[in-house]
C-alpha cells in the first residue's frame, strides 16, 4: 500500500507538506499541492480510513436500522424512496451509509453494542418497533440518532404529517364528494396508525358526521391479503360503506381484487381511498385517491440532520420537523 512517505520521496518534500496538501492547507503553494495530487494519483495512493477514524474521531460512516414488521424490505416502495433520498444527501456530505444488521443472535450483541462495534458516527432509525429496549437504549445512547416518523424525547425526528393527511383525505370524501358511510381499515400498532386513527374520528366529528364501529377494521400495512378478508367483511354488512379507506395503497390492491370479485365496480358502485403515492397507484384505472408522502423531503432532512449533529455537536438542537404530504383526488372516490 502506498503511503504519504513514498510520495515525500517521489516529489521530494517532507511527509507533513504531503498530507496538508492532500488536505488542502491554504499554507501550501498551489504548484506544489498540484506535483503532490498527481504524484499520489499516479501511484495510486488512497487515504488509510482507519487511520483517518483514529485521527479526527470520525469513521464518515452512517448507520440505518430499518426492518418493517411486514417483512418488506426494500420491496416497501415509500421507505424505499426515503432511504435512496437519505443516501444521497449523507454521499454528498462525503458520509458512507451501511444498514444495521438486525438479526441480533446471528450477530451476539445488541444495536447499541453493533454500532460501537462499527464505529457508526450517527445512525437513523426507520420503520423499526421503536417499543423494542434495544432500540430504545440505542435511541437514548450517546451516539447521535435521527427519527423517521416516531419521536424520543430529546433526539431530532423526522415525521410526515399523518394528522393533515387524513384530515384532507377524511375532508375530500365527506365534504367534496359527499359520502357518509366512511370505513376505515387502518394499520397495525405504531405511533403513525395511532396519530392517523385519531385524525380520522376527529375529522369526522369536526364535519358532523358518524363512525360506525363496525366501519373501523384493525388492518396491516402492506398486506393485500389482508385487506381484501377486512374488505369482504365490510361489504357483507347488512348497510355497507360506500367509501372505504385503506392503510395504504399497496393494501388497496386487496380491496380492490374484493371489490371486483363482488361484481362491483370503482367507483360507480363502491368507493376507495389509500395512502402514501406509491406509482402504482396512479398506474391503476382508476387511479386511486391517496395522500402522497413527501419521501424525497423526509430522507433529505434525515441526513441532514444526521450530518449537522455530528459535525456541529455544540449548535445542534433536537427539533420534530413535520413534512406535509399532498392530497392527489385520482379517480376511485366518487361524487355521492
Amino acid at each position: 500500500m502506498v503511503s504519504m512517505k513514498d510520495i515525500s520521496k517521489r516529489v521530494g518534500v517532507s511527509v507533513a507538506t504531503v498530507s496538508k496538501a492532500l488536505n488542502d492547507h491554504s499554507d501550501i503553494g498551489e504548484e506544489t499541492k498540484r506535483r503532490i495530487k498527481l504524484a499520489a494519483k499516479e501511484m495510486g495512493y488512497f487515504p488509510n480510513a482507519s487511520a483517518r477514524a483514529l485521527k479526527t474521531n470520525r469513521s464518515r460512516n452512517l448507520g440505518v436500522l430499518f426492518r418493517d414488521a411486514a417483512g418488506n424490505g426494500f420491496t416497501h416502495e415509500f421507505f424505499a424512496a426515503v432511504l435512496d433520498s437519505l443516501k444521497r444527501t449523507t454521499e454528498s456530505s462525503g458520509y458512507d451509509v451501511s444498514f444495521i444488521n438486525s438479526n441480533e443472535k446471528a450477530m451476539h450483541m445488541n444495536y447499541l453494542e453493533h454500532c460501537r462495534y462499527r464505529g457508526y458516527d450517527g445512525v437513523v432509525l426507520a420503520c423499526i418497533d421503536f417499543s423494542d429496549p434495544d432500540v430504545v437504549e440505542l435511541a437514548t445512547s450517546d451516539i447521535p440518532v435521527v427519527t423517521i416518523d416516531h419521536v424520543f424525547d430529546n433526539r431530532t425526528a423526522i415525521i410526515s404529517d399523518n394528522v393533515k393527511g387524513i384530515k384532507d383525505l377524511v375532508t375530500y370524501i365527506y365534504s367534496d364528494c359527499g359520502h357518509r358511510r366512511i370505513a376505515y381499515i387502518h394499520g397495525a400498532d405504531s405511533s403513525v396508525s395511532k396519530n392517523r386513527l385519531a385524525s380520522f374520528y376527529r375529522t369526522m366529528e369536526e364535519l358532523g358526521g358518524e363512525v360506525r364501529e363496525e366501519y373501523v377494521k384493525d388492518g396491516t400495512y402492506r398486506k393485500p391479503e389482508v385487506a381484501y378478508d377486512l374488505t369482504m367483511e365490510l361489504l357483507d354488512l347488512p348497510e355497507p360503506p360506500t367509501c372505504i379507506m385503506y392503510p395504504d395503497d399497496f393494501a388497496a390492491i386487496g380491496g380492490i381484487n374484493a371489490i371486483k370479485e363482488r361484481g362491483l365496480s370503482i367507483p360507480d358502485d363502491i368507493s376507495i381511498a389509500g395512502y402514501d403515492g406509491i406509482k402504482i397507484s396512479q398506474v391503476l384505472e382508476p387511479k386511486i385517491t391517496t395522500v402522497a408522502q413527501d419521501a424525497e423531503k423526509i430522507g433529505d432532512l434525515a441526513a441532514q440532520k444526521i450530518v449537522h449533529m455530528i459535525e456541529k455537536p455544540k449548535t445542534s438542537i433536537p427539533e420534530r420537523i413535520v413534512v406535509e404530504g399532498k392530497l392527489i383526488t385520482g379517480g376511485s372516490v366518487s361524487r355521492v
